[in-house]
């Protein structure tokens, strides 16, 4: 029987490419000709440190940092990080900047709270969060800027870095991490969920700015400490080693493909089909400010709510997933992260156009 192809625009965890799975899959029963499972491997023998340091170098290679940054690989996803970053570098003594622009960056703002003072830099709050502010102001003194670079849920993104606001400059790029340039050596942190553009969920990477780690004073527990993370190479603790190994996959995919600029021209040529396609349609409603239009995370509504599901049951009969709009903001969301082909996109795009014609 010829299988169904299927085109995956699930928002994370998300499409993953087909190189990536098959090498992964092998690694569970037999990791590099060893006889031996990835899963059953000491994580402080060669095959795995080399996997780790491959990753790590790769990361580095790809964002084009040099020595004044480092690479980890951590636990517990972005929202570990919503509380480590202030935990290590926030106290009651401090105030900390924060960027207001949906649902990640207000989970990020009330975690810093617990550490510290935390002051609104910019915010789209009132208006449901369709926007990116264009105006930031914040205290010379703030510990940091922290901005969340792209919103999965608000379908905004971030295309005008404030790269010289004057304080240490922190980015939660979980959802457009490798999927865009960007001048990476300027961020004091940068901290990115491996689940949509970098592997499987699991593993979190941090990438850190050596020269800022003298500003931690705090005394944070061992485990959520920086330092230690960072003088023990991610090996501070038992590491998600699969995470980890389908990052380094990724990764090797990824400049395979030629890199970060190579991707950047497919996105943009899939977010630019497919913010036509719904603008063409009088039936669709693309409801972000246009110049912060997320090229990841394609948000769109219906003008009548009652062809939601009709749209819904053709895109699977057509082999289409993961366009269900998030649960907090219902509608449609389409995501489309490094893996997810243009060809896919081109899928979504005429069953859209051909849906609208036949009930617009």
């Amino acid at each position: 029987m010829k299988k169904t192809t299927l085109y995956n625009f699930n928002a994370g965890p998300a499409a993953l490419p087909a190189e990536v799975l098959e090498a992964a899959s092998q690694a569970i029963t037999d990791f590099n000709g060893m006889g031996l499972s990835l899963l059953e491997i000491g994580h402080r023998t060669e095959p795995f440190i080399a996997v780790m340091e491959e990753a790590r170098q790769l990361a580095k290679e790809l964002l084009h940092l040099g020595e004044e940054h480092e690479v980890l690989f951590l636990h517990g996803g972005a929202t570990t990080q919503f509380m480590q970053l202030p935990m290590n570098f926030l106290s009651a003594d401090k105030k900390a900047a924060y960027t207001e622009t949906g649902t990640w960056s207000v989970k990020a703002i009330a975690e810093a709270k617990h550490f510290g003072a935390v002051e609104i830099a910019g915010s789209s709050k009132a208006d449901a969060f369709n926007n990116i502010p264009k105006t930031l102001s914040l205290s010379t003194d703030a510990a940091y800027l922290h901005i969340t670079t792209n919103e999965t849920i608000a379908g905004t993104q971030w295309h005008e870095i404030p790269y010289h606001s004057g304080v240490p400059l922190v980015a939660d790029m979980s959802s457009d991490i490798f999927s865009r340039t960007m001048q990476f050596s300027a961020f004091d942190m940068i901290y990115a969920g491996a689940q949509k553009n970098m592997g499987a969920a699991g593993v979190t990477m941090v990438v850190l700015k050596k020269s800022w780690m003298a500003s931690i004073t705090n005394n944070p527990p061992s485990i959520m400490d920086y330092r230690n993370h960072l003088k023990e190479e991610s090996m501070l603790n038992t590491p998600p080693v699969f995470a980890v190994y389908v990052a380094m996959l990724t990764l090797r995919w990824l400049k395979a493909q030629g890199g970060i600029a190579a991707i950047e021209k497919i996105n943009d040529a899939k977010a630019a089909l497919l913010y036509q396609t719904i603008d063409a349609c009088p039936v669709y409603t693309a409801p972000v400010a246009k110049a912060d239009r997320s090229k990841m995370n394609v948000v769109f509504t219906m003008q009548d709510a009652a062809l939601e599901k009709k749209l819904l049951d053709e895109c699977k009969q057509n082999g289409i997933y993961g366009i269900k709009g998030h649960r907090s903001v219902g509608g449609f969301r389409a995501s489309l992260y490094n893996a997810v082909s243009l060809e896919a996109t081109q899928v979504l795009s005429a069953l859209l156009t051909d849906f609208a014609l036949r009930h617009g």
